[in-house]
């Protein structure tokens, strides 16, 4: 038997507030026709007041232990990836955890912008496997739109607001059965040779300021495909499957071009790929588990199925994890 860590339930949230691109063009030099073009995008949902990263982040926590049927008491473990924290301290993790009524476990922060999900779930993954935690909460939260430059038309059209969360027990499970649920395998990676390629230009250390978001979008579509690609076929030969064996692939959702030319760089027909992007936009640490929860609960992903999540964010920083649901 091995201790695998077994996706339990999830949730996610959003903003009140939506945004379409008819909406954006009226305050943007922009159109809905060279936004849909250039990401796929129509909508997004833009955080208002009294929503917050923590805010976001407690409510899919909610529904996913709603959905796991589990109490809050029983989370020892709870991991936000975040780009955009309620406060340069404490960890919004920690105000989440206050929210929930389960205090005195593990909580911290995860930054790794848009993989930060998959480092926080390869994280959580470790600790739940090592024996310091049973129960985790791994959650994705951002109000990417505070961080955006509103005069940048090539930017501020491409992100919105959210948050998603998965829960995960430890489990003792057949590991020689194919049909064990668990994470099976995750791989993650960073090259901060390109920082300037995906950056916020702002920091407590730096400019003593939050900054704005600043990107090169070329260059970053073009390593993206690459390591997306790259990293799908390490957790594949990871688990010993191959790309036919995969019953859907939940991608980060920052462009549909991304995805659709990652999928055929694979060879995946693209009915297997979940795709949000077209109504919440790229929502960050948010985005792979708000598709995943999306994907749940309009009957895509079901128990049994072959799940593989992968993703890539500013630094760069990208991975890749596949798990039997």
């Amino acid at each position: 038997m091995t201790l695998r860590s077994v996706i339990v339930g999830s949730g996610s949230a959003l903003p009140v507030r939506a945004v379409t691109n008819a909406e954006l063009a009226q305050t943007v030099d922009t159109s809905d026709e060279w936004i849909v073009e250039r990401s796929g995008i129509h909508v997004r949902y833009i955080a208002g007041e009294g929503e917050t990263t923590s805010t976001l982040a407690t409510d899919a926590a909610r529904r996913a232990l709603e959905a796991a049927g589990i109490d809050a008491a029983s989370i020892d473990l709870i991991i936000v990836a975040t780009a955009t924290p309620d406060q340069t301290f404490p960890a919004t993790a920690t105000i989440v955890q206050h929210n929930l009524g389960c205090n005195g476990g593990i909580a911290f922060d995860v930054a790794a912008v848009c993989s930060g999900f998959l480092y926080a779930l390869t994280t959580a993954d470790a600790l739940l496997r090592a024996g310091p935690a049973k129960r985790a909460l791994v959650i994705g939260a951002e109000t990417f739109s505070r961080i955006l430059d509103w005069e940048d038309r090539t930017t501020c059209v491409l992100f919105g607001d959210g948050a998603g969360a998965l829960v995960l027990e430890a489990r003792e499970v057949d590991a020689a059965d194919p049909s064990a649920p668990g994470i099976i395998a995750s791989r993650l990676h960073a090259d901060g040779r390109y920082n300037d390629m995906l950056f916020v230009d702002g920091g407590p250390s730096t400019t003593g300021t939050v900054g704005k978001l600043r990107m090169k979008g070329r260059e970053v579509f073009r390593h993206a495909v690459t390591n997306l690609a790259t990293v799908l076929e390490e957790v594949l030969d990871a688990s010993g499957h191959v790309p036919a064996d995969i019953d859907w692939v939940v991608p980060h959702q920052a462009n549909i071009r991304i995805l659709d030319a990652t999928a055929r760089k694979l060879g995946l027909p693209p009915e297997k790929v979940v795709v949000t992007v077209d109504i919440h936009a790229n929502t960050s640490a948010a985005s792979v588990p708000l598709a995943y929860d999306t994907a749940v609960r309009d009957g895509r992903i079901r128990p049994g199925n072959l799940v593989v999540l992968e993703a890539m964010g500013g630094g760069f920083t990208w991975g890749a994890c596949i798990a039997r649901v």
